[in-house]
Order: structure tokens, then sequence, then C-alpha cells
């Protein structure tokens, strides 16, 4: 797989692809410590969550508009020295605002985020560049590798935690800022394929590209959804669900959900063909999960539901990228950091209204006389409800599916 001319920038995009899971899985899992060491209210601490998010769309947003002066290879090999930077900064917050620990924290998370919104952005156009045989498998490969260093970085957390306590997450955050630089020699020392920063179809043809370019941004919009919508809740609604203590939860429910998301899509790279079946699939099995997750009152059914929606989103980003590629090959750098920030403003999007419906929710009349009648919490009403409601992401994204499907094919 890298003994080509471009093995080896293959692997420094599946390294950098693994080692950016560490900014987004494991500050959250330090939230209670730094709320109960430093005193940050959890409102602050969610605050990062968004700040993550929308720094990435920034980065997809400027790459939309001014991509033609970036230059691939400079970039692409600072991002990871940026992750780096950034997980320093995170760490030495207690030392560098002894006065504002916050203030170190927001810093660190901006710089390792642009570093995640560049990788969004150029990784999959890179690979996507690289002659292969099999370019599909490729690229679901890569997005595989997010998944398996969620996991890997999950259960890496979590024990070297339980060894050596959260007093010292510092030295977790420091242990975890050298992963980067691998990618980074990789990219410095590979040669990098030439990747167009813009389609140059013009006319009737540029006109069918900028629509299909834009059902695949709504595609991605409610695939992000659907897929986010769950790895945030996930935790919570298994705590809530099965009453297991929510340490436990943490490590089960994001590890799992985050394993069989990495699976599905090491089985496409495997054996996948045919990407629109693949998300067509995919968004019909998520309708079902968060069905079943919301009205299912065995909570062991609801819980496994909850999880399967890993399997069954795992596609819906990647496979976005695949068929865009399929139908309208060569559309560039733009092109891709435009679908990215669909899937970034359903990221950010969909979990927030999903917390703003079960708040709501809980502290209704309708919560209080149906927990009664049921025999369970506000707050299970709640969350069964936004997870009900939830299953509208998947449920249009299978609709647009359709369309697009039809579309494609008419204008192939």
């Amino acid at each position: 797989m890298f003994k080509s001319k471009y093995g080896r920038v293959k692997l420094a995009c599946y390294s950098s692809y693994f080692s950016m899971s560490s900014i987004f899985c494991v500050p959250s899992m330090l939230f209670v410590t730094f709320h109960e060491t430093f005193g940050i209210s959890y409102t602050l601490l969610g605050t990062l969550v968004l700040i993550n998010f929308f720094t990435q769309l920034s980065i997809d947003l400027i790459f939309s508009f001014f991509a033609r002066f970036f230059n691939i290879k400079k970039t692409v090999s600072t991002m990871p020295l940026l992750t780096t930077v950034g997980l320093l900064i995170y760490a030495s917050a207690p030392l560098l605002f002894p006065d504002n620990v916050y203030a170190g924290l927001v810093l660190g998370t901006i710089l390792f985020s642009v570093s995640g919104g560049l990788s969004e952005v150029l990784l999959s156009p890179i690979v996507a560049s690289i002659p292969s045989e099999t370019p599909e498998r490729d690229m679901s490969l890569l997005h595989s590798l997010y998944a398996w260093g969620v996991v890997s970085m999950v259960i890496f957390s979590s024990v070297f935690l339980s060894i050596f306590g959260t007093l010292h997450w510092q030295y977790l955050i420091l242990v975890l800022s050298f992963f980067p630089l691998v990618s980074a020699y990789l990219f410095f020392s590979s040669e990098i394929p030439s990747v167009a920063m813009s389609s140059a179809e013009k006319n009737a043809e540029g006109s069918k590209r900028r629509v299909g370019l834009a059902l695949c941004v709504g595609c991605i919009f409610f695939g992000a959804s659907a897929e986010n919508t769950m790895t945030n809740w996930i935790s919570g609604f298994l705590e809530t669900g099965l009453g297991v203590s929510k340490a436990y939860c943490d490590i089960v429910g994001i590890a799992l959900f985050a394993a069989l998301l990495g699976l599905a899509r090491l089985l496409y790279a495997k054996f996948g063909k045919n990407i629109t079946r693949v998300l067509i699939f995919s968004f019909a099995g998520s309708v079902v999960c968060y069905l079943v997750s919301g009205l299912s009152m065995n909570p062991v059914i609801a819980a496994l539901a909850g999880v399967m929606t890993g399997f069954f989103t795992s596609m819906l980003w990647p496979g976005t990228l695949i068929m865009m590629e399929d139908y309208m090959p060569a559309m560039g750098v733009t092109a891709y950091a435009i679908v990215a920030s669909g899937g970034d403003c359903g990221s950010s999007f969909a979990p927030q209204l999903m917390g703003i419906i079960t708040d709501a929710v809980s502290s209704s009349g309708f919560a209080a006389s149906l927990s009664s009648s049921l025999g369970i919490s506000t707050e299970q009403v709640g969350l069964r409800t936004g997870m009900i409601i939830s299953a509208v992401y998947p449920l249009i994204g299978l609709i647009l599916m359709f369309f697009i499907k039809r579309y494609f094919r008419k204008h192939a």
C-alpha cells in the first residue's frame, strides 16, 4: 500500500488522521477535572467545544474563498505542528496563565482546532489525488483511522489517568503532543501529489457541478448531524437508560461507538462499492436506530440501538466525499472545504439542538405526566424525545439521497 511514489504521503495522511482524534475526545474527558481543580463552570467548558467547531468551520470557509493563496505542501506539513503547539499550550495553561487557566485552554483549543480544520480540508483531497486502483477504499480507510484513533486515545487516556491520577492530566497531554510530530516529519520528507484548488469546468457543466456540490453539502450536513448527535449524547443516554456510573459510560459509550464507526469504514475499505447504495442503507439504518433508542422501553435494547448508530452513520461523512469524487472528479480543494463546512455545521447545530430539546421537554408538564405513567424520570422522557426528533436528520438525508441518485444518473 505504501510502496508507490506517494506511499510516504499516504502514510502521513493516515497517521495525521489517527493522531487528530486526540484533540476531539481527550479534552472532553478532562472537563470534570478542570471543573474541580480550577473552578471552571460547565458552561465555559462546553464553550470550548463550540470554539473547536467554530474554528474548524472558519478554516473551511477561508479555504472555500482563498484556497488559491495557500501552498499545499507547506500548509499540510505545518498542520501537525499546530496540533503539537496547541496541545503544549493546553497542558501548560496553569503555568502560562496562572490567574486565568481558562484563557490558556481557549488558546490551545483554537490552535489545535485550526489543525483539525486543515485536516478536514486537505487530507481527503490529497488521498483522492494519489493514483490508486481502489480510491474509494483508500478514502474509507483514511476516515476509519480517526475512529480507531478515538478508541485508542480513550483507552490510553483512561489507563493513564487511572494509574497516575487526574491531577497529572498535564503529562497525558504532553505525551499526546508528540504523536503529531511523526506526521509532520512524514509530510516534510514526502512528495505531495498535484491537488487542484478548484474545478476548471465552466458554463453548463460548471452549473451542473455547482448543483451537485450543493446536494453533497446537504447530504453531509444531515449525515454529520446524525453521527454527532449520538456521539455527543451516547454517554449520557447510556447513563440515564441503564443507571451505570458516568465514568463507565464515558468509556464504553465513546469507545464502543467509535469502534463500530471504525469497523464499518474498514469493511467498506476492504469490500465496499456502490457508495450511493451504501449511503441510502446508512441513512435508513440510522433512522431505525434513533427511533428504537427513543421508543423502546427496554433500556438494554435502547442502549444497543444507540451504540449501533455508530455503525450506520460511519460512512455518511466519508461516503459523501467518495460520492462527490465519483460523480464530479477533480473538484479541487475548494469543493472539499465547502463540503466540510456543511459537515461542521451539522456537527455543531444538531447536538446543541438535542440539548435544547432535552431541557425543554424535561421541564414540561408533558414530561411530568408521561414519566408517572411510564415509570421513568422526566430526564429520560426528555432524552428519548430528543432521540425521536433527531431521527429527522437521517430521514431527510434518506429522502435527499433518492433525489441525489436521480440527479446524478440524469446528469452523468
